[in-house]
């Protein structure tokens, strides 16, 4: 009787803290999504305003409806290395109020809801790359392909307990590799095959509201506080301390990075700069935080911030048109942050396992994070592209050049963002173009 009655004191029992902090962190994380249309629909001009913010909040309805029929299943369930499968899970049909996520004292509910809104916000990042010239009725069906084909999968092989990233011991403590690579990719993707807004490299394309791009970015770094040390799934060993602090020194490290590039490279500290680092920064520590200590934190960071104002500028270099540099932020910071714990772990953290800086002369965390890395940036970009290829020769991607001229807002919503013609004077009836904002970022042409 000794070791059963020991087994069930040992065993996990639901922890009314963990559990309410976990819902608390879900929540944080549902603001991001919000969060990000703000900080795009800022940085677009003003007949493309709406359009932004509903391509990041079309993602809240149909990955909702897409993760309890099949979605949580298929990531999460016990499969194989490639994709998992829990007919229980299936609709939510069969899991108790009270049944707890393996290993942990948070109910599966909390953890499904916990990665839904991960689910949820990572095609939304992808708009940014494709301001003003998708159709928004292939867009969402885009989200609804991309999130079963692409987004799943990855999720299984990163975070789910038979992935083979996760049994290859890949660390990525909140979604490096499953959440900004995979978005940056499959972004690349879609641009190379819907190819340049009309005008590119020729006419001024300024953010039209910098402080809707602030806001954007400030709930963005709030919420991000829930996307990171939530990712622990609890509150008692101080690893999602751990997170929380890099999560803050990571992003203000990169925030001053990015705007000491500015300063060096085109004599002047913009706002849009400001927000665009700190975003660098958050995307670098999502898959390191948990690894690194707080010193390294900074270093991860202030790397991120100079490569990733860097890296904006390549798209005029190369010529593809990534709208809002969702290549330049969320990929390359997120191929950064993942390999970086290859040289930052300290093996004080989530694990034992130590970068080169640490210790591991062998190389051995960082060829594992290489090979995470590399093989969702491949799966995403060729995977991506072949849906918008399809997409684009079937139901066609792109408005009509004429509607992107005049505004996508009118031609996809029947509706503009601001009302031109009101009290502040003007012709009733007459939407007149909003003057563009006089600052913008200024890249390497």
């Amino acid at each position: 009787m000794a070791p059963a009655i020991m087994l069930a004191a040992d065993a996990p029992r639901l922890s009314s803290a963990n559990t309410g902090f976990m819902l608390i962190c879900s929540a944080l994380v549902m603001l991001m999504t919000p969060a990000l249309a703000f900080f795009y629909g800022g940085m677009v001009r003003v007949k493309s305003t709406l359009n932004m913010l509903m391509m990041s909040f079309i993602s809240l309805g149909i990955v909702t409806i897409l993760w309890v029929l099949y979605g949580f299943s298929l990531a999460f369930g016990n499969g194989n290395r490639l994709i998992g499968y829990n007919a229980d899970w299936i609709g939510l049909s069969d899991i108790g109020l009270t049944e707890l996520w393996d290993g942990y004292t948070i109910p599966v509910f909390v953890f499904m809801v916990f990665q839904l809104m991960f689910a949820i916000l990572t095609p939304a990042l992808i708009s940014g790359a494709l301001a003003d010239r998708v159709k928004f009725s292939a867009w969402a069906l885009f989200v609804a392909l991309w999130a079963t084909i692409v987004y799943i999968p990855v999720a299984h092989w990163v975070w789910a307990s038979d992935g083979w990233a996760f049994k290859l011991g890949v660390i990525d403590f909140a979604g490096g590799t499953a959440v900004h690579i995979n978005a940056g990719a499959a972004a690349l993707g879609v641009i190379l095959v819907i190819g340049k807004r009309v005008g590119f490299k020729r006419d001024p394309m300024r953010p039209h509201s910098l402080p809707l791009v602030m806001l954007g970015a400030g709930l963005l770094w709030f919420g991000w506080f829930g996307f990171n040390a939530g990712s622990w799934l609890g509150n008692d060993d101080g690893v999602g301390a751990l997170m929380f602090v890099n999560t803050q020194v990571a992003t203000a490290a990169a925030m001053l990075a990015w705007l000491g590039y500015e300063k060096i490279r085109h004599g002047a500290c913009t706002t849009l700069g400001a927000a665009s680092g700190a975003v660098a920064g958050l995307v670098a520590i999502t898959p390191s935080g948990g690894a690194v200590s707080p010193l390294g934190a900074i270093a991860v960071g202030a790397i991120a911030g100079v490569a990733c104002a860097a890296a904006v500028g390549l798209k005029f270099k190369f010529g593809y048109d990534d709208s809002l540099d969702v290549v330049g932020v969320h990929m390359v910071g997120g191929i950064l942050g993942s390999l970086l714990v290859g040289f930052f772990a300290t093996g004080k953290g989530q694990s034992t396992a130590t970068g080169v800086f640490y210790g591991d002369h062998s190389f051995d965390q960082l060829w594992k994070q290489c090979a995470g890395v590399f093989a969702v940036l491949a799966y995403s970009l060729i995977a991506s592209a072949v849906l918008a290829f399809l997409l684009d020769r079937t139901l066609g991607m792109r408005v009509t050049e004429d509607e992107e001229i005049s505004g996508i807002d009118q031609a996809e919503h029947a509706e503009t963002a601001y009302d031109f013609s009101g009290a502040g004077g003007g012709v009733a009836g007459i939407a007149t173009a909003a003057p563009a904002a006089a600052q913008t970022r200024k890249v390497d042409a």
